[in-house]
């Protein structure tokens, strides 16, 4: 095994390599795009999808970045006085700031905190015992394991239908480790493999989709001048969430007990995949005016439905 100043430098090697490698990437597309270099844009597009400038793919992708750079230009100066004011942009920054908070707080954190103690309760019922190196191995495969089938599906499944199931399936993992929890407590007998397989697709579930997902949603609901501010801005409130769950956990054990803490974070789990399911648009293959359009379309119908309602009642 190495000692500690072996594994001190090579955690250090990681960001460093991460560093050099963005040092010799070229301009994002969109960014070239926004400062007129659309050849550029083309070449650094076609190296990407590793293709010719010619390609349809290529040619496609940029008159998109045309078309939202263009209605980008045709918006007020980002401000948050503008964020505000207009409903449709204020919609979409509250749907980016709910599915943020939403996958905030589902637990996911208290679960990796407690996924130490969830394999020692299942060592006694069966023939599982890992030491604490091995515990954070099989934790750092699952989450590996997530992400890339994230990076598969997220283009074929859509956003939002992703952001869906996996908010679902951790809603259903942290309800059956809350349940577990309570039944073990009234001595009831359940095998102890369950816990693991919970932790197991929670962890899977959350890397695979409900981790990364609503952070494209948020690049993708805003234009390029409103895009850095609300990214911060949710950035912001989800390290304050994290914060927050974390300083609230230890005084929620003691009151309510780990299994409601499960069970209460299995609610906001599904509250996340009602919301998604109701409210939140789908962004892919959609430039921003599409998305707004969807925005505005749903104000629409609410606002013809507030003005039959009291037909409606008059009728009566």
């Amino acid at each position: 095994m190495l000692d500690f100043h072996a594994v001190t430098w090579l955690c250090g090697a990681v960001p460093a390599l991460h560093l050099l490698a963005f040092l010799a990437a070229p301009e994002t597309p969109v960014f070239l795009v926004k400062q007129g270099k659309v050849d550029e844009a083309k070449s650094v597009l076609a190296w990407l999808l590793n293709t010719s400038r010619d390609d349809k793919d290529v040619l496609e992708a940029i008159q998109k970045l045309e078309k939202e750079e263009e209605f980008t230009r045709s918006m007020e100066k980002a401000t948050w006085m503008s964020l505000v004011k207009d409903n449709t942009t204020f919609k979409a920054f509250r749907i980016s700031l709910n599915v943020m908070l939403s996958q905030e707080t589902c637990g996911y954190l208290v679960v990796l905190m407690y996924a130490g103690s969830i394999f020692e309760q299942a060592a006694e019922s069966i023939s599982l015992k890992l030491s604490p190196n091995k515990q954070t191995i099989v934790v750092g495969v699952i989450q590996l394991l997530g992400s890339v089938v994230a990076s598969c599906i997220v283009e074929s499944t859509g956003r939002k239908w992703l952001l869906a199931g996996t908010s679902l399936a951790t809603g259903l993992a942290m309800l059956s480790l809350g349940l577990w929890f309570y039944l073990t407590s009234m001595a009831v007998w359940l095998p102890g493999w369950l816990p693991v397989a919970a932790m197991c697709i929670c962890i899977f579930a959350n890397a695979s989709g409900y981790q990364p997902v609503p952070y494209v949603i948020t690049s993708e609901l805003f234009a390029f001048q409103h895009r850095g501010m609300v990214t911060s801005f949710v950035s912001s409130v989800d390290a304050l969430s994290d914060f927050l769950q974390t300083k609230a956990y230890d005084p929620l054990l003691k009151l309510l007990g780990i299994h409601w803490v499960f069970i209460i974070f299995s609610m906001v789990c599904f509250l996340g995949t009602i919301y998604t399911v109701l409210w939140v648009p789908e962004t892919k293959d959609r430039s921003v005016e599409e998305i707004y359009a969807l925005l505005e379309d749903g104000r629409k119908k609410e606002k013809r439905k507030d003005v039959e309602d009291p037909k409606e009642d008059t009728n009566l």
